[in-house]
């Protein structure tokens, strides 16, 4: 942190190792010409402006120009302390970096631009609007159908709650039916797709839904769960009653329920933080960014993506160091559809939400990009058993959302995500031994991006194609 800038200025004066307080006039020459009157020689009104008095009357044009006279002279000293150079490894991170990164955007902008215009100039406009929207895609019928239907779940939710509210069903019942129920809003849509042919997108976007509404139920039945035993621990006059919010101990309502369901958050509770008012220009701002960066998206996939995985093989039953450079050349358009799919869902549509919605608390993510390791970067603090059941249910997950649209059990996304366990172990013992955090923080980001996300979409893809070719013979 860095001293007062009265203090530094004594400091400068005074040299390493001297008073701050000392009044040397031949180290203040090459103050500024445009410094405090107190910083003139035989000034003595900085302690009076250090102690919140006034400043002292400007002075007049004479000492003014004897000031700058002074200034500029030769003999006026230059080098007045110990300082090291801004890049030296004492000083890096007391700097300033900000034209360093304003260089690298300009870079990063001027390379890709070249690399876009090479592109379309070798092989032209690649987008087909059949892929995003196709008849077959609008032809999804049974899947629309089950995507309109899955609010049948939440509102079976509620009765049963109702239910235990008014004692007409014990406890274990009630949980027994949010069991079947949570089940029930996977099982569904994952029949539907698997008994129909659908598009890949459509299945996606099918199980995305059903994936957030399932957690969003599990999340429901707990806290109502946790607010019965609180309630109950109250009336019988526990001594952390006094520390429960009752704003938070409210019966389930219909509008809390369809407010929870529609709100940004996966977290239920009876009220929220809400904000005063909706910002319709600000909203409009939003959609426009997010329409921008979902073309860009499409872009970098027509135009990237599908040239580069058509023109590979399968990177585990061709040549090794093919496979590699395929990965390699993937790498960087895959990174920037993740970094916009971040950005305009976890940014731009959440926030769009909240603001429709009044939501308050809009800390839909941390600067999960400074992670040091992989543990980090998850949000966990040990490797207890409670740790190894998250790892294990969002490799569940993430296999069904890609698994089930694909028709293609291969469980590439289960072991992707599973795989991430002993790298924490790896990015904790290679920070400890290095005592770098730079050093985590790039391991994160090679096996997180460049590595792991390549690899996987190639899987995929010929998986894909391999059924493709199968079903059409």
């Amino acid at each position: 942190m860095a001293p007062p800038p009265s203090m530094a200025a004594a400091s400068d004066r005074a040299g390493p190792g001297a008073d701050p307080g000392a009044g040397d006039s031949s180290l203040r020459l090459r103050r500024p010409p445009s410094a405090d009157a107190g910083d003139l020689p035989g000034d003595s009104s900085s302690g009076q402006r250090e102690s919140g008095e006034p400043h002292p009357p400007p002075p007049n044009p004479q000492q003014q120009q004897q000031h700058e006279m002074l200034y500029f002279r030769a003999s006026a000293p230059a080098h007045r302390r110990v300082k090291e150079s801004p890049l030296s490894s004492d000083a890096i991170f007391r700097q300033s970096h900000a034209g360093l990164l304003n260089l690298c955007i300009v870079v990063l902008v001027a390379v890709n631009s070249r690399l876009i215009i090479e592109n379309l100039m070798k092989y032209g406009l690649l987008i087909r609007a059949g892929f995003w929207f196709s008849a077959r895609s609008l032809g999804d019928w049974p899947l629309l159908m089950c995507c309109l239907t899955l609010p049948i779940f939440p509102l079976v939710a509620f009765m049963a709650e109702k239910l235990i509210r008014r004692k007409l069903i014990g406890e274990h019942v009630v949980i027994l039916l949010h069991i079947i129920i949570t089940t029930s809003v996977i099982v569904y849509p994952v029949v539907v797709i698997l008994k129909c042919d659908s598009a890949v997108l459509s299945g996606f976007v099918l199980m995305f839904l059903a994936s957030i509404m399932w957690m969003k139920l599990v999340s429901y039945a707990h806290t109502n769960y946790d607010i019965r035993v609180l309630s109950k621990s109250t009336e019988k006059g526990a001594a952390y009653g006094n520390y429960v919010d009752p704003e938070n101990m409210k019966d389930p309502t219909i509008n809390s329920l369809v407010y929870f369901m529609l709100a940004p958050t996966l977290c239920y509770q009876p009220t929220y933080p809400r904000t005063a008012c909706i910002r319709k220009g600000w909203v409009i701002r939003q959609l426009v960014k997010c329409i921008v960066f979902t073309g860009l998206m499409g872009f970098i996939i027509e135009q990237y993506i599908n040239p580069i995985v058509k023109n590979s093989k399968h990177p585990l039953k061709g040549n090794f160091l093919n496979a590699i450079e395929r990965v390699l050349k993937l790498s960087v358009p895959t990174l920037y559809v993740w970094l916009c799919m971040f950005y305009c869902f976890f940014h731009l549509w959440l926030n769009i939400l909240a603001e429709i919605l009044c939501f308050g608390d809009r800390e839909f993510y941390k600067d999960w990009w400074n992670a040091k390791t992989v543990e980090e970067y998850w949000r966990m603090w040990n490797m207890g058993v409670a740790i190894l059941i998250s790892f294990l249910v969002s490799a569940v997950f993430h296999e069904i959302c890609v698994a089930v649209p694909c028709h293609i059990f291969k469980f590439w996304a289960f072991f992707g995500i599973m795989f991430q366990i002993p790298l924490v172990f790896l990015t904790r013992y290679l920070q400890d031994k290095f005592k770098n955090i730079m050093v985590g923080n790039m391991i994160f980001w090679f096996f997180f991006s460049i590595l792991g996300q390549p690899i996987f979409v190639l899987l995929y893809y010929h998986d894909v194609m391999n059924r493709q070719a199968q079903a059409s013979r």
